[in-house]
């Protein structure tokens, strides 16, 4: 059936050009004063909220091609919004006045042939074009690097945002690549549908930018990671488009879809996608268990992720990211567990599943949800903290602190070294480089039958004026410690231009002669998102 437009959404509001979400989110100054005093060796004072004025940009060094100027926006907010993503060191160096090459040109195709038009356009001029969805990138994905090119256009795709077709039989729907989260699930809705995809960025990312990166959402076990939602793919690209088959599955080959997802817009642009959806879910449980024992925690949560109960939650928080989020106040790990389904009460496998952490150790919260009879307290701390935290990063950056995540996957009998290196050797590093001690907390966000995904959280103080710097140190010795104990660089996060040296260090040199060739044909001018995966 056909698609339907989709309706505005906080129309009302402004995005930070600087940094995360929305701009009248941010802590005030007081707010960043209160939480950099927690962290010893912090400014004073926070510093100013930066200005788009106050940055030295420089005119366009080209001028929109004639028959596509009316999608093309050289204004210096639009321009200096579409420098960065939304990573720590984004934020450090806006504070700083110090973006980066800002891209020359902002445009917004509303349909596939402006797509082909901007990119035939590009590649004669020689300009680089790098993709942008909803600009959350935290792995330097859609900032230009370097001056190879003569300019550089930000090719925005949330014009883009509609679901164009819905197969209710089949349960999936063609969806334009730029359509932001919240716009996709509200046209889904009325047909009783979800793609029930929800990474952190959920508001402010698109469809289009979680299949570049092979984003994971918010659920722990199961169908988490978008390649799992894909039917099949339409990538423009400068040799031409790509329009694979709508298929349940398919052993023909290998498979025309996985070129392009993770490929980050180096490859092609994505322009839509069919994707498999699912009933919404109507039954929802979840509670909290405390545990005084990390590696016991760590026990519990393999033999849940082992067993075939799947839930949909399954988080666990040691003792610092417990604290962290207001989930425990008493040095005890948390383990969040919630499970939901359209067919019927989740009561049952919820039971199941805390007499299982239990068993390992685990003293039991409340219980929350539909199916629950009472509140879970550390369920609806860690629910609140995890949407805020974003912004409370922004905030303590603003006090000159470092504070960021990076992520990562492991088979389970390299997890507890993994951590342990990553805590010691990261909060080391941190005290040799600034003088005072870090805090580097670890919580399971991703689970699987043979591994999980840590992800970790470090608060320092930064060297002053040199927060960049100082973080880039400390996530080249996490990058040596992932390495060493042979775990991902990157879970979900993508490779964008930070992750590249352990991209590089990760990859099979077959894998990497063979991208390079399909570099080399679908991009012969080297326009498409240059530095991101090969060069």
């Amino acid at each position: 059936m056909p698609g339907t437009t989709p309706q505005p959404t906080s129309a009302t509001r402004t995005r930070s050009w600087w940094g995360w979400g929305w701009a009248d989110a941010h802590p005030d100054d007081a707010e960043c004063a209160a939480m950099g005093a927690l962290i010893p060796g912090t400014l004073a004072h926070p510093l100013p909220v930066p200005r788009v004025r106050d940055l030295d940009i420089e005119r366009p060094a080209v001028e929109p091609p004639a028959g596509l100027a009316h999608l093309v926006a050289t204004g210096p907010r639009e321009r200096a919004a579409h420098a960065m993503g939304k990573a720590y060191r984004d934020v450090a160096r806006a504070l700083r006045g110090r973006p980066g090459r800002i891209p020359d040109l902002v445009a917004r195709p509303t349909e596939e042939r402006e797509v082909a038009d901007l990119l035939d356009w590009a590649g004669e001029r020689q300009v680089a074009v790098v993709p942008y969805g909803g600009g959350s990138s935290v792995s330097g994905g859609v900032e230009y690097r370097g001056d190879a090119h003569r300019a550089v256009l930000s090719l925005d795709l949330t014009a883009m945002g509609r679901v164009l077709e819905v197969d209710a039989v089949g349960r999936a729907a063609r969806i334009q690549a730029g359509t932001l989260g919240p716009s996709l699930e509200d046209q889904l809705r009325p047909h009783g549908l979800t793609l029930r995809h929800f990474p952190q960025s959920f508001e402010f990312s698109t469809l289009g930018g979680w299949l570049a990166t092979r984003a994971g959402g918010h659920y722990a076990t199961g169908r988490t990671h978008i390649d799992d939602f894909v039917q099949s793919l339409r990538v423009v690209t400068p040799a031409g488009t790509s329009a694979s088959w709508r298929l349940p599955a398919s052993g023909a080959g290998p498979s025309p879809d996985r070129l392009f997802l993770g490929s980050e817009g180096a490859l092609g642009i994505i322009t839509e996608a069919w994707v498999r959806l699912q009933e919404r879910p109507t039954h929802k449980a979840s509670a909290s268990l405390a545990f005084t024992d990390f590696h016991a925690a760590l026990e519990a949560v393999r033999a849940i992720a082992q067993s075939d109960l799947s839930p949909a939650n399954c988080r666990l928080l040691d003792a610092g990211e417990a604290a962290l989020s207001g989930a425990s106040h008493d040095g005890s790990a948390v383990l969040v567990l919630g499970f939901e389904s359209s067919d019927g009460p989740v009561t049952a496998r919820l039971g199941q599943a805390v007499d299982l952490a239990r068993s390992h150790g685990g003293r039991r919260g409340g219980v929350d949800g539909a199916d629950g009879a009472d509140t879970d307290a550390a369920v609806g701390a860690w629910r609140s903290a995890f949407l805020r935290m974003p912004y409370l990063r922004d905030g303590l950056a603003r006090m000159g602190a470092v504070a960021e995540t990076f992520e990562t996957a492991a088979t389970w009998d390299r997890i507890p070294g993994l951590i342990e290196a990553v805590r010691t050797e990261v909060g080391e590093a941190a005290l040799k480089a600034s003088g005072h001690p870090a805090t580097v907390n670890c919580r399971l966000t991703h689970l699987y039958p043979d591994g999980a995904a840590p992800y970790f959280t470090v608060l320092a103080a930064g060297r002053p004026g040199d927060e960049v710097a100082f973080w880039d140190d400390l996530k080249a010795v996490a990058s040596d410690v992932l390495h060493r104990h042979r775990a991902t660089i990157t879970h979900h996060h993508a490779v964008g231009r930070d992750h590249r040296p352990g991209y590089d260090r990760q990859r099979p040199d077959p894998f990497a002669l063979a991208l390079r060739a399909a570099k080399g044909a679908l991009d012969p001018r080297g326009i498409l998102n240059p530095g991101v995966l090969v060069d």
